[in-house]
């Protein structure tokens, strides 16, 4: 079940990518919508992020 953990956090980077570049599309025609999914990109990356760290300190916790 780990495993399959490890793999699905890496959606949220795909998604962030994704958000970031329709961002950049979005900028010259609706900057409100562009910098909301610019935000909404930042916020799962930080998700990623969170939930890698926590991951880890859960394994990490296991293994003792």
């Amino acid at each position: 079940m780990n495993n399959i953990w490890k793999f699905l956090q890496y959606g949220y980077l795909i998604i962030a990518l994704i958000l970031l570049v329709e961002a950049i599309i979005e900028w010259k025609d609706d900057q409100n919508k562009a910098i909301f999914m610019l935000g909404l990109s930042i916020f799962i990356s930080l998700i990623f992020f969170f939930k890698r760290n926590f991951r880890k300190k859960i394994e990490k916790r296991n293994k003792l």
